[in-house]
């Protein structure tokens, strides 16, 4: 058919007012008025073209004969495209896909502004939820699969034991210190070792008072007895502790990768180091100086708090929670250091002449800090108009940056606690009475599945085009 052909064609639907389309099978006949009201769509276009060529740009096929365009595309979507042409108005049913139908009406040139009101926010809150329940699946997958990871580990640990000397003996001392709640003994063991670590805190925090301070024979205020008698004995026992649990341990190469073992080694280090420098010290009098070395390692006892972190699931997935969220961290970070450069320099450049506490930039920045963070010491306040309305700015700002990434950061902990929750589960549930003569109880058929469906997501997310290469792809079919 030549060209001049294929125009009369074209100009004959025209006239006829009406042309044939064929929608995967659901035929109908369209007025040629109706679709020329949206010329932008794929249909109003196809009314303009001058050639066979540009008609197959446009559809999957044309009948010469039938004078019909043919379209290989879902014949159930096309009603609401239909629809579409006579009302001006789209509208989506609730037990449509979303995505199915955004890709389609993308396909027919149809804008998403089109959609009425009345389907308007439910469409775009359900393109959205599925973010957040993709979030909450993956969340769930990787806690799973972490754990079973997390489990066999434990396993593999605990069967390191079998053909050791003791080693029955050994396995079970190991899982009374490292897994609190697993037993009776575990349970005494982990009360004692809260009670030393609180008595050991507080005896220090007394200890600063000056009514439980007596002075030495110089007259420097010095430690009351019965706190270093308590002292004595928390060192003692968190070296007890630290001793057993590396006796016990099944790979003593890995022992201080651990975080919380590197904990208790770090709350008995201090003591033993300001020991060896008071000998020095002693015995040398021109190492004085050491003295304050001293001092400040006496300070480092504030550390053993952390101790309770193994004792503590909200602790533990505390910990995780930071180690596996610093870009939010520092996302927050990055938003409270614009927000506080803008505002004090803001406030410096009104208050710098009416108000001292405001003369300098750094000065601001503090305010401008205990602002943001909705601290509010009261130290130094904006005293002029102008400054007031800055520092109401300034704290509304704060609000709205500290909010922003807590949400992911929540996220992320509920992920951790639950996986601590089902490990610690785990073990206590496992028994190990006379040695490993058993494959652990763990659900093979679900780890295989989550690694399986892992695997999966990442290649479809990597092969995955946007919807508008979808819809360019079936145009150019």
């Amino acid at each position: 058919m030549t060209r001049q052909s294929l125009w009369d064609v074209s100009e004959a639907n025209v006239e006829d007012g009406e042309i044939r389309i064929n929608v995967g099978g659901f035929k109908r006949r369209l007025r040629s008025h109706t679709l020329l009201r949206f010329p932008e769509t794929r249909l109003g276009r196809l009314l303009l073209c001058h050639s066979r060529e540009a008609i197959l740009e446009l559809c999957d096929d044309y009948d010469d004969v039938q004078r019909e365009f043919y379209f290989d595309r879902n014949p159930e979507l096309f009603p609401y495209v239909l629809h579409f042409y006579h009302t001006g108005k789209l509208h989506v049913m609730a037990e449509l896909c979303v995505f199915s139908f955004s890709q389609e009406i993308e396909y027919w040139g149809i804008n998403e502004f089109f959609i009425d009101s009345c389907c308007s926010y439910s469409y775009h809150g359900r393109k959205v939820e599925p973010e957040q329940e993709k979030w909450d699946e993956q969340s769930d997958q990787e806690s799973t699969t972490s754990s079973f990871d997390e489990i066999l580990a434990f396993y593999n640990d605990a069967s390191k034991f079998d053909g050791q000397p003791l080693g029955n003996l050994r396995r079970q001392l190991w899982l009374a210190l490292d897994n609190p709640g697993y037993s009776v003994l575990s349970r005494v063991f982990s009360i004692l070792s809260i009670l030393v670590v609180l008595g050991s805190i507080i005896t220090m925090c007394l200890n600063s008072l000056a009514d439980f301070q007596i002075p030495d024979s110089q007259g420097n205020p010095g430690e009351d007895p019965r706190f270093e008698i308590v002292e004595h004995f928390g060192i003692a026992w968190f070296t007890f502790e630290l001793v057993a649990r590396f006796a016990v341990a099944p790979d003593f190469l890995k022992f201080f990768k651990n975080a919380l073992n590197l904990i208790d080694l770090m709350s008995i280090v201090p003591f033993y180091i300001t020991l060896v420098v008071n000998l020095v010290v002693e015995s040398t009098p021109t190492l004085a100086n050491l003295g304050r070395v001293a001092q400040v390692l006496r300070l480092m006892r504030i550390f053993r708090i952390l101790k309770l972190a193994r004792h503590s699931t909200g602790l533990r997935s505390l910990g995780a929670t930071l180690k596996y969220s610093y870009k939010e961290v520092g996302l927050l970070l990055l938003y409270l250091s614009v927000g506080i450069s803008i505002f004090s320099v803001v406030a410096y450049t009104i208050e710098k002449e009416e108000n001292e506490g405001l003369a300098t930039i750094p000065a601001c920045w503090w305010w401008a800090t205990v602002s943001m963070t909705t601290v509010g010491y009261g130290d130094v306040v904006p005293g002029t108009t102008a400054g007031k309305l800055t520092a109401s700015a300034c704290i509304l700002a704060g609000i709205l940056v500290v909010v922003l990434p807590i949400t992911l950061i929540f996220n992320k902990f509920s992920h951790f606690y639950r996986r601590q929750k089902q490990l610690e589960s785990a073990m206590r549930s496992c028994d190990f009475g006379d040695g490993m003569k058993e494959v652990p109880s763990v659900n093979l058929r679900d780890y295989y599945a989550h690694k399986v469906k892992s695997l999966m997501a990442s290649l479809t997310n990597m092969s995955r085009s946007s919807p508008s290469e979808l819809s360019l792809n079936d145009s150019l079919q």
